[in-house]
């Protein structure tokens, strides 16, 4: 039998996600002997069925729910509003289509350098796809990943959605049960119970939203449970119900409903990829060996970027991974690179994120947790969105800011702040010497750092910098 046959290039990009466009972008600063393969639709996760369509669907959730607070602004007739659901989904699809078509420029006139298909590894510098074998110097990986479905659930056919599929519908049935509290439930959960959905969220743990901090967690569950049924206790299972209903059953808890959301992660694309080609081990989630720094695989031609590798699942890091890996397949030899500092904001409201090191990372650390409640601040009683909490961590020997959680008003605002002041490695004290307007949310970081520093030093030093005195002369 003769062997397919074999095309070479410089490099072969397999996936056209975040990750794969980005390592795209670096690969075609060097060369035009390329290509790049995708499994599916071209353009990113996050483009198509992840952060952006989701956030125009808690924006308009968001919408809708403000009328609970207009009352208090001696405003009127909120009691008339409606939510049209097939309205909201058009929107959501009309711009997440132009969002789309947005990451797929960089694809615009490869011709035959991009290939539809699904590729299988050979080796590590040769895959086959749609029975033909592409041979490369290097090779980068990129499959991303898809949503984690039970098998047995799929038995219900499209009365199960994920974030890949809810979308695309046109509406919902009025009872909806949201199965994993991670980031895409939280907001998932959220988002329809403000566009009037009767909404029961199912968890199996005491964690959310990808917090860590206990108190925190706990209070952004307080608040979610003002809008919905939040059951953490057992594991969701599924049976038929009546007519075309599904019965979730988690403990004693017994809730029908019409659709269920399956958000309990995202798996990576590992399956049939033909990793075990490579002659190296694979740990139990299916992975080789993998330099975290250089994204190389063991000492092989081979780079694994994006949500693939298992490592950080967030936008802009598999952009930073399809960087890595780019430059380093064009380099003769890999470079390390210096990640930046970890940041996940989860868009309910209030805003659940951790900036830097989670309280779980800290644990058997000296560090001192700053606070600051959000129920009595003043900016966000004017705005009426006076809820939640947010913890700093400070190293005691140092004063230096180690991380924070925070489920609070803005908290996509804080989080960065903090994150920029982790990466900077700067202590409580720079901190409070850094401006701080009035009135503005910021002031609950302020009251957070100000509780940190006391713990540190018994009292507050007072937020200014000394200066010399000032040279008089005779």
């Amino acid at each position: 039998m003769k062997n397919p046959p074999t095309t070479a290039s410089d490099v072969i990009i397999v996936g056209a996600g975040s990750a794969g466009l980005s390592a795209l972008r670096e690969v075609r600063k060097h060369t035009e002997h390329f290509a790049i393969v995708n499994d599916g639709p071209w353009g990113s996760t996050c483009a198509r069925v992840g952060c952006m369509p989701s956030k125009l669907l808690i924006e308009a959730a968001n919408a809708f729910h403000a009328r609970q607070h207009l009352e208090a602004f001696g405003i009127r007739g909120a009691d008339q509003l409606r939510p049209d659901l097939p309205a909201v989904f058009r929107r959501v699809r009309k711009l997440r289509d132009e969002f789309v078509a947005s990451t797929l420029k960089s694809t615009e006139g490869l011709a035959e350098r991009a290939v539809q298909g699904r590729a299988r590894l050979l080796a590590a510098n040769r895959i086959e796809v749609n029975g033909k074998v592409l041979a490369a110097r290097k090779l980068i990986l990129a499959p991303g990943s898809s949503p984690v479905v039970p098998e047995d659930w799929k038995r219900f056919g499209k009365r199960i959605l994920t974030t890949d599929t809810l979308f695309e519908r046109k509406t919902l049935g009025p009872r909806v049960a949201v199965v994993g509290l991670g980031p895409i439930g939280v907001e998932m959960a959220q988002a329809l119970a403000r566009l009037g959905l009767e909404v029961t969220a199912f968890g199996h743990g005491p964690r959310m939203a990808g917090l860590t901090d206990p108190n925190v967690t706990d209070a952004l569950r307080h608040l979610l449970e003002r809008e919905m049924a939040v059951i953490t206790d057992h594991e969701a299972e599924l049976s038929k119900g009546p007519d075309a209903s599904i019965v979730v059953h988690a403990g004693d808890t017994r809730v029908v409903v019409d659709h269920v959301v399956a958000a309990m992660g995202r798996r990576p694309q590992l399956q049939g990829l033909g990793l075990e080609t490579l002659g190296l081990p694979l740990d139990e989630h299916g992975l080789p060996p993998l330099d975290p720094q250089t994204l190389q695989v063991g000492d092989l031609p081979l780079f694994l970027a994006g949500d693939a590798n298992g490592e950080r699942a967030l936008l802009h890091e598999a952009v930073d991974e399809g960087h890595i890996a780019g430059v380093n397949a064009m380099a003769e030899t890999p470079a390390c690179f210096e990640r930046r500092t970890s940041l996940s904001i989860v868009f309910c409201a209030p805003n659940a994120a951790v900036a830097g090191q989670p309280m779980k990372a800290l644990l058997g650390q000296a560090f001192v947790v700053g606070r600051a409640d959000f129920t009595h601040q003043g900016r966000a009683r004017a705005a009426q969105c006076n809820a939640g909490l947010l913890h700093v961590f400070v190293d005691s020997a140092s004063a230096r800011l180690l991380g924070a959680e925070m489920c609070a008003p803005a908290g996509e605002h804080l989080a960065h702040l903090l994150a920029l002041a982790v990466q900077q490695r700067m202590t409580v004290h720079e901190l409070l010497r850094m401006p701080f307007y009035h009135p503005v949310l910021e002031e609950g970081l302020r009251t957070a750092l100000q509780d940190a520093a006391r713990q540190l030093h018994g009292q507050s030093p007072g937020d200014l910098g000394a200066c010399e005195p000032l040279a008089m002369d005779d």
